[in-house]
């Protein structure tokens, strides 16, 4: 989101760039297409959603779009939505918010002021959890809204888009943790399947970032797709708008079509995590849903 912290074919997995996507009326031969809408394996799974900040912003559309009058006139406020996702005995994050350093402490930059009222830490010791028992720490691209509490997880293995991974070693960077030989990290620009059985998948959605993903999980009451920044907005989804500082704008309009259709394949329920609207989507924290 911040600049500085910063159906067939349409479903393929994205080894193949996004936006180069094959029309849908073309016949797809890769068989790893099936992953996207097998049935969910039985091992029971569950998402709880975590507040990992909010940001308000003086200007929506100079921000967020880079069309004049896709948002109001002024300003308006975002959410900042991490997850917890239970798989069998599998703890994983998606997302890691914002800086821990901003409880108590807002950041201002660039007409946005943004803070925590809880750290992750904090949230999962209510539920019973240490940083030790996260084993998955999945990350949708390199932006610091996103990334801002990963270090805490140092001993889990890392998910992330292979270009995000490498441009974000740089003086400030989230995952020194990683770096290096034989250090737990999955840094791909294709779809991952988390646990290796099809439930959890990241999807690659390249254009807010050159690695952005999405993540579907796949639940007994419904497949789920949380949007990471694909769309800031209900206002961005329903306007397909397309922030300024995004890497690519086809890149960005490919994802939105692949992640649409994939959504209506699956009728699955769409969380936009920067949305506040979409936080009663799923169960109110501590509930999961299942």
């Amino acid at each position: 989101m911040l600049k500085q912290l910063a159906l067939v074919s349409i479903l393929a997995l994205a080894a193949c760039d996004a936006s180069k996507a094959p029309a849908a009326n073309e016949a797809n031969p890769d068989p790893a297409a099936a992953l996207l809408t097998k049935a969910a394996s039985g091992t029971p799974t569950s998402v709880v959603r975590l507040d990992c900040g909010s940001a308000e912003f003086k200007d929506m559309n100079g921000f967020f779009s880079d069309r004049p009058g896709v948002y109001p006139p002024g300003g308006g406020k975002v959410t900042d939505s991490c997850y917890l996702i239970r798989h069998g005995n599998q703890a994983m994050l998606w997302d890691t918010g914002l800086p821990a350093a901003t409880k108590g402490k807002p950041m201002e930059q660039n007409g946005m002021t943004a803070s925590i009222d809880r750290t992750l830490v904090e949230q999962l010791a209510e539920l019973g959890l240490k940083p030790a028992d996260i084993e998955v720490v999945g990350i949708s691209h390199m932006h610091g809204d996103h990334t801002g509490q990963a270090r805490d997880f140092p001993q889990a293995r890392l998910i992330i888009g292979k270009e995000d991974f490498e441009q974000s070693a740089a003086k400030d960077d989230p995952f020194t943790a990683w770096r290096g030989a034989g250090k737990p990290v999955t840094a791909e620009d294709t779809d991952v399947d988390v646990f290796g059985d099809g439930d959890v998948v990241t999807l690659f959605m390249p254009g807010h970032t050159p690695g952005h993903h999405a993540l579907l999980v796949k639940l007994k009451s419904g497949d789920v797709l949380l949007t990471g920044d694909l769309y800031h907005s209900t206002i961005a989804r329903q306007k397909r708008a397309v922030p300024g500082f995004n890497t690519s704008r086809d890149q960005t309009l490919a994802s939105m079509d692949r992640f649409e259709a994939l959504a209506k394949t699956l009728n699955a329920k769409v969380v936009i995590q920067h949305e506040p609207n979409d936080i009663g989507l799923l169960p109110a924290f501590p509930a999961a849903a299942e």
